[in-house]
């Protein structure tokens, strides 16, 4: 066994006889019911399945949220998980067993309890505290004791997630009959990453098995891609890493989505019900969709979209001072707005707002060279025309900063989004008309974006 995990072992089996003491399973395991939530149903079906994690802190990145509440992660994650995981090992990843219980209350999906279990006792406790699964390491246990620790997991009706980061623990996970594995893509001497583990595991599975990729999971991208590989994925510190935590779920599952052209409450209702993080709201004099401050007011307190002002070749200060009245996350420019107006702009924002550009596409990809720039929006250069560029020009490059732009509806959004861009802008292709945009239409797009 590796050192690191050696070490945390060799310190889980000194806490385990210690809790026996503190809390001895006489005095609890007659309480102990049977669960009644079903791991194994719950990632089954022909839809991706997401098993998302509460996790404070981890052994390779120390504290990974600060504001850490279980209850409040919970009340977000039951909107989007299949499963919710619990981190309960105290010393390494500053969980608890106690975080099992709030988040059960809170969440209807089965609870998975992620600690490294050696000991039935381990597993009494984690259904005495609403646990609904456990996972099982591979890398940590003998057959015989995974024999042991699954019985009695599956004697209380939990299901069990049974990991293995390596061709010899696949081989073990597969005699053994495994229901659901677990692939690592972390490298458990070094904890370095590498998405190719599921790549190249995942296959040897049979069809009867469902497969969970953990780890290294930060993109939509990544989702669709790995997506052909296993039936689901464990995402933890991508989400917890962010302290906008619905935005972090709605990035990995959907993308980075953004509904542009809002004029009215209920359409930034209906897009943020729908899945989207941002709205646009445009300050061009001349679009069909332009708002005034008064009706970007009214949008922005509809829905908790992170709102965009999109501006062409305005001045400074007018659109510093849309930022600072309307608590923008974000402006985008649509105009010829020069490296050194950029700059002066960056200095006049607070440095939580992003700058993005928009660049139009014809036969060829512009350059991504400007600094101070986050995020490039790549359009066919009539914005909110219903037009699209060539998108095979987008083959082969890294769009992680990149926001894909013209003519996107529910029929080809995704076909845009296999391009590996950051995220999506929809505007015409979800109205009725220009500045109307159809609930039905937005629904749509995300119930097909989400299709996988």
């Amino acid at each position: 066994m590796q050192t690191v995990l050696a070490k945390i072992v060799a310190d889980k089996a000194i806490w385990v006889e210690a809790r026996k003491q503190q809390q001895p399973l006489a005095s609890f395991q007659n309480d102990v019911q049977p669960s009644q939530r079903r791991f194994y149903d719950a990632l089954a079906g022909t839809r991706t399945a997401f098993i998302l994690e509460c996790k404070k802190a981890s052994p390779s990145k120390g504290v990974i949220r600060e504001d850490f509440d279980p209850a409040v992660i919970a009340g977000i994650y039951k909107d989007y998980a299949s499963a919710i995981s619990v981190l309960t090992d105290e010393k390494y990843f500053q969980g608890n067993f106690e975080f099992l219980t709030t988040v059960s209350a809170i969440a209807p999906q089965p609870i998975l309890c992620k600690d490294f279990i050696i000991d039935p006792y381990q597993i009494y406790l984690a259904r005495h505290y609403q646990a609904d699964a456990c996972l099982l390491m591979l890398s940590v246990l003998d057959d015989e004791q995974y024999r042991q620790l699954a019985a009695v997991a599956h004697s209380l009706n939990m299901g069990v997630l049974t990991e293995v980061s390596n061709e010899e623990e696949l081989e073990r996970a597969i005699a053994l009959e495994a229901k659901v594995v677990g692939i690592n893509n972390r490298d458990l001497r070094d904890l370095s990453i590498d998405l190719n583990r599921t790549r190249q595991l995942a296959p040897r599975l049979g069809a009867g098995v469902t497969v969970i990729s953990e780890s290294g999971i930060n993109t939509y991208a990544q989702v669709r891609e790995l997506s052909h590989y296993c039936n689901g994925f464990l995402i933890g510190s991508a989400m917890m890493s962010h302290g906008d935590l619905q935005s972090a779920v709605r990035r990995v599952l959907l993308g980075e989505n953004k509904v542009c052209g809002l004029t009215r409450p209920q359409d930034a209702q209906a897009a943020f019900e729908a899945g989207a993080i941002y709205g646009g709201l445009i300050f061009v004099p001349t679009s069909p969709r332009v708002v005034d401050d008064a009706q970007a007011a009214e949008v922005i307190a509809a829905a908790p979209l992170r709102y965009v002002g999109v501006f062409r070749d305005a001045a400074i200060d007018e659109v510093v001072a849309k930022v600072s009245r309307l608590s923008l996350a974000a402006v985008q420019l649509h105009g010829n707005e020069s490296q050194s107006w950029i700059a002066s702009l960056r200095d006049a924002l607070p440095a939580d707002v992003q700058i993005w550009k928009a660049l139009s596409v014809a036969s060829e990809l512009p350059a991504r060279d400007l600094l101070h720039v986050d995020k490039y929006v790549f359009d066919n250069g009539q914005g909110g025309s219903g037009q699209r560029f060539d998108w095979s020009l987008l083959g082969g490059q890294n769009l992680d900063n990149v926001i894909l732009a013209g003519g996107l509806s529910a029929d080809n959004c995704v076909e845009a989004a296999k391009t590996g861009c950051a995220g999506l802008d929809f505007n015409s292709g979800v109205e009725q008309e220009p500045g109307i945009k159809d609930a039905g239409k937005l629904a749509s797009v995300f119930r097909t974006l989400r299709a996988y």
